[in-house]
């Protein structure tokens, strides 16, 4: 063998050697770390905390507007003082209010003028109509509060499902290669007899068409790696990558597959989101019906107003007036005004009563979709725990399947190899051992989902966390 034969084989030794020291080095991703990850990173829930933050600053929106109006107002002007006797209509608010002595002729004496106004309006009672708009914004937050929460267990179980999958993809994937490396096997043995003329040459085509059919597997099942690596990456919220995962959920049953919930079905995070849409409608149907009464206010205005124009102006001195910017801006009258008042609608009541029956039929929609969701709820409990059973039973099957498939599958192989047997039997045996293979990565990670759907069921993720 020549030097450079020796280098080849070294580097490639090296390469073997340093590429599995790197995988075996490349951190696990547990299913804990996973479920933090997601929720932090995706998308979904980052929205609907900020809808839930939203829906707080309106509701703290809602609680100033109880407030009195409390305005002040200034100006200073410049301008003639014209009036005249006659009807004026101020078409989109388009008209001048100069006010002034209705003279004979136009002329332009200007001077400054100014006015500052301060009012308060207060809707001192109203029947709870600021109350109830409280009560709705109140009840918009704490249903914005369980959509976050169910969002949040909800993503968990997408979460720990793909991450099953794709736990179980791989080592399907690696059931294939395992296949594959013993049709090769076959392959070589087949070959060789053939070339000896112990076999007949038909042995070598099915051989080899065996191996194309476990190549073909391999490739279908790393598809499905691929495609369940990239959906648990999008949902972590992070790039594509390859994952190395805790094999426990493939090797090992739960050891408490059959937990009792901690909370009530009635706390469950989805039921807690549809009872609060009841809760928003109901407040709305309320906040509603207070638009039949009338509102009473309390109302304040204090008023001071400088003009360049002397009291005796208008009657017998048209030159009594100054354009002196500080005469004008200066208040010399003032003037305050205090009041209640009410304001109804009368024909509000006839509107409103529409309007509040549409909202309280609407609340009976909601209420319809809570009961619907919480049959649902109990029913997929049921078969939950059906799954669980189900699963267990094929846990403890699959090893004896295992045992006699090798067991089957060694004994055709040396048959075959002595001339005692056929390829026929031998292949069956082959594709025997690779189905119990898949069998056995499945059973365990199956018990696992029946235990995860049980959780979905009944709101309490616990019921699978607990058991790891």
């Amino acid at each position: 063998m020549s030097n450079y034969t020796y280098k080849y084989v070294f580097l490639g030794i090296f390469f073997i050697l340093f590429y599995n020291k790197a995988k075996s080095q490349q951190k696990i991703l547990s299913l804990k770390d996973a479920e933090q990850t997601a929720l932090n990173n995706y998308a979904s829930i980052k929205a609907k905390a900020n809808q839930l933050n939203a829906s707080k600053a309106s509701l703290k929106e809602t609680r100033a507007e109880a407030l009195p109006d409390l305005n002040v107002s200034a100006q200073q002007d410049y301008g003639t003082v014209n009036g005249q006797t006659g009807p004026l209509f101020g078409y989109h608010g388009l008209s001048v209010a100069s006010s002034g002595p209705a003279l004979a002729n136009q002329n332009y004496n200007a001077a400054f003028g100014s006015l500052y106004v301060s009012n308060i309006n207060w809707d001192v009672f109203a029947f709870g109509k600021a109350r109830e708009k409280t009560k709705v914004q109140g009840a918009v937050v704490a249903l914005n509060e369980t959509d976050l929460v169910q969002e949040q267990f909800q993503h968990q179980i997408r979460v720990a499902s793909t991450y099953l999958n794709l736990l179980v993809a791989q080592q399907l994937s690696k059931a294939q290669q395992d296949n594959l490396d013993r049709s090769v096997q076959l392959q070589k043995v087949v070959i060789a007899r053939v070339q000896n003329g112990l076999n007949p040459g038909v042995d070598s085509s099915l051989a080899n068409a065996e191996v194309s059919n476990a190549r073909i597997a391999l490739t279908n099942a790393q598809q499905v790696v691929q495609d369940q690596s990239n959906q648990l990456a999008q949902y972590l919220g992070i790039p594509p990558q390859d994952f190395v995962l805790d094999s426990t959920f493939v090797t090992k049953a739960p050891p408490k597959p059959n937990v009792n919930p901690l909370i009530p079905l009635d706390d469950h995070p989805e039921l807690r989101y549809y009872r609060n849409r009841i809760g928003v409608s109901d407040e709305q149907a309320k906040y509603f019906s207070t638009f039949s009464y009338p509102t009473f206010s309390l109302f304040g205005v204090y008023q001071g107003r400088g003009s360049g124009f002397n009291s005796d102006y208008g009657s017998s001195n048209l030159n009594d007036y100054t354009s002196n910017y500080g005469a004008g801006v200066k208040p010399t009258r003032y003037n305050y005004l205090l009041g209640a008042a009410v304001i109804w609608n009368i024909t509000n009541p006839f509107r409103v009563h529409y309007q509040v029956k549409s909202q309280k039929f609407t609340s009976d929609q909601y209420r319809n979709e809570y009961e619907l969701v919480n049959q649902q709820l109990k029913d997929q409990q049921v078969l939950a725990e059906t799954r669980i059973a189900n699963a267990l039973k094929n846990y403890d099957e699959a090893p004896v399947e295992v045992k006699a498939a090798t067991d089957a599958y060694n004994q055709k192989f040396a048959l075959y190899k002595n001339g005692l047997s056929n390829i026929v039997d031998f292949t069956q045996a082959l594709y025997v051992l690779n189905r119990a293979e898949v069998d056995k990565d499945i059973v365990s990670n199956n018990v696992w989902q029946a235990v995860l759907s049980k959780a979905a069921a009944t709101g309490d993720l616990s019921v699978f966390m607990n058991n790891f």
